[in-house]
């Protein structure tokens, strides 16, 4: 049994204002060519030391361990108290003091213990009012290193700990939506038809404007009309997880990578990698959710860099072998040539029309180190660690018996029933995804807290000078 004793588990309790101390300025373009450049000079280095589903899915339910443990702060036996004080609550099923609870109970559980329990224990995650919610992006072009896993364990932690979540599979694999047990009959119920939309904006605008100066119309075919009829609430699906939702993929939304160019072709003022970041702004989707999180496809295809143009903070998942480390640092280095030449041809654009230059940022960048096996890859991951430095997460995932188990069976880690393991097998494959939540989390609390003090002090200026 878990007791007051135990240390809560990494993510509870992280300090906004101390997580935005520690975060670098936002990161630019031209630091991925720094980090390119790093893992270039590493892999010089390595090379020279030798290193060359079925049916529905429902979530199960979770024990009053689990839940004192995991995911309220608080005492097994006071939470039983409080259940037997509140009959209105959630009870929970079972027998005698071993009670199970849906997640759908945990979030009631959660509010009540947020509006009367003792002050200053975390109930609810820290969530400014008025700011959009963080995207992240997961992203490599290696395929096998851990992007979808890592998609789908980031969205349950951030969904276990009381965020509202959306995860867009953006991979035609569709390895994403079979965890979260989606389905997707064509093209028309993926992110496709928000891309096909955003063109077909910028076409209406670009006809007014020919139009107007008396010019012929450019070609507005029925792709593009059906487009126009749909939103993104229109697409997105409900999972078993109750506080997560899903854009799915299938083969079909592979098309997008040879339609897009045509589009662009036709019409060359269209600012292709916006189109998922406005899809998110103008059908509010910042509003509706806490968490964004983008699973992408292994290349840096058109899907790809919509992604990466939308995200607040980009997750890089990379094995610790000399192949990952590589590859990455490739990836690193086509990120900078990609998103600097589209800054280098817009900016020149703008300043002939006397407009004010854009430029992509990001939040926070970090690589995360899967399947890690600390057996054998210890002194590799640490020259990796050396050579990426702050764009590293500290903790590095191991591969347990538990996380191969539960990539076997497409589920997540916290969908496993700890009873199908010995306790301390449980907890330790758990606590993998726990400390890289932990971590994630850290960014994502610090940016907010980052955005936050910014937004007041924009607001207090202007307040200034209207009274000035």
């Amino acid at each position: 049994m878990s007791s007051s004793k135990d240390p809560l588990p990494p993510y509870f309790n992280i300090d906004p204002a101390k997580a935005a101390q520690r975060l670098s300025d936002p990161i630019d373009t031209a630091r991925f060519a720094k980090a390119a450049a790093f893992a270039a000079r590493g892999r010089q280095d390595l090379a020279e030391r030798g290193y060359a589903p079925d049916g529905r899915k429902r979530l199960r339910r979770f024990s009053t361990w689990e839940v004192c443990r995991y995911l309220i702060p608080v005492a097994p036996a006071h939470f039983r108290r409080v259940l037997r004080k509140f009959p209105d609550l959630p009870q929970g099923t079972g027998e005698g003091n071993s009670k199970w609870f849906s997640l759908e109970d945990v979030l009631r559980l959660r509010d009540h213990f947020a509006a009367e329990g003792a002050a200053g224990r975390e109930y609810r995650p820290f969530r400014p009012a008025g700011l959009p919610a963080k995207t992240i992006a997961v992203a490599n072009f290696k395929g096998g290193v851990g992007k979808t896993s890592t998609a789908a364990h980031l969205a349950m932690s951030a969904a276990l700990d009381g965020y509202k979540v959306l995860v867009i599979d953006l991979d035609s694999q569709g390895s994403m939506t079979s965890i979260m047990g989606g389905e997707v009959t064509d093209e028309w119920s993926t992110a496709f038809p928000l891309l096909a939309k955003d063109y077909a904006l910028a076409l209406q605008d670009e006809n007014r404007v020919r139009e107007a100066a008396g010019q012929p119309p450019l070609p507005f075919d029925e792709t593009l009309t059906e487009a126009l009829k749909l939103t993104a609430q229109d697409l997105i699906q409900p999972t078993h997880w109750p506080n997560i939702d899903l854009l799915g993929a299938q083969l079909n939304l592979y098309w997008a990578e040879f339609q897009i160019p045509v589009w662009r072709m036709g019409l060359r003022g269209w600012p292709l990698w916006d189109a998922l970041s406005n899809a998110l702004s103008n059908d509010r989707l910042v509003d509706t959710y806490d968490i964004i999180i983008l699973d992408t496809p292994p290349a840096l295809g058109y899907l790809t860099i919509n992604a990466l143009a939308a995200a607040d903070i980009l997750l890089v998942p990379l094995g610790a072998s000399f192949l990952e480390f590589d590859s990455t640092g490739r990836f690193f280095d086509m990120l900078y040539s990609t998103f600097a030449s589209v800054e280098e041809g817009e900016n020149a654009a703008r300043r002939r029309d006397g407009l004010p230059e854009m430029r992509f940022e990001w939040d926070a960048v970090r690589a995360i180190v899967t399947r890690f096996d600390a057996a054998q890859q210890t002194d590799l991951a640490n020259v990796i660690q050396a050579y990426f430095g702050d764009f590293m997460t500290t903790y590095r995932q191991e591969l347990t018996a538990m996380v191969g188990q539960a990539g076997e069976q497409v589920n997540g880690i916290y969908e496993a029933d700890y009873r199908e393991f010995n306790r301390d097998t449980y907890v330790r494959g758990r606590e993998t995804f726990d400390r890289t939540w932990a971590e994630v989390k850290e960014l994502i609390l610090g940016t907010w807290w980052r955005d936050q003090q910014m937004s007041e002090a924009e607001k207090a200026a202007e307040e200034k000078q209207a009274h000035g």
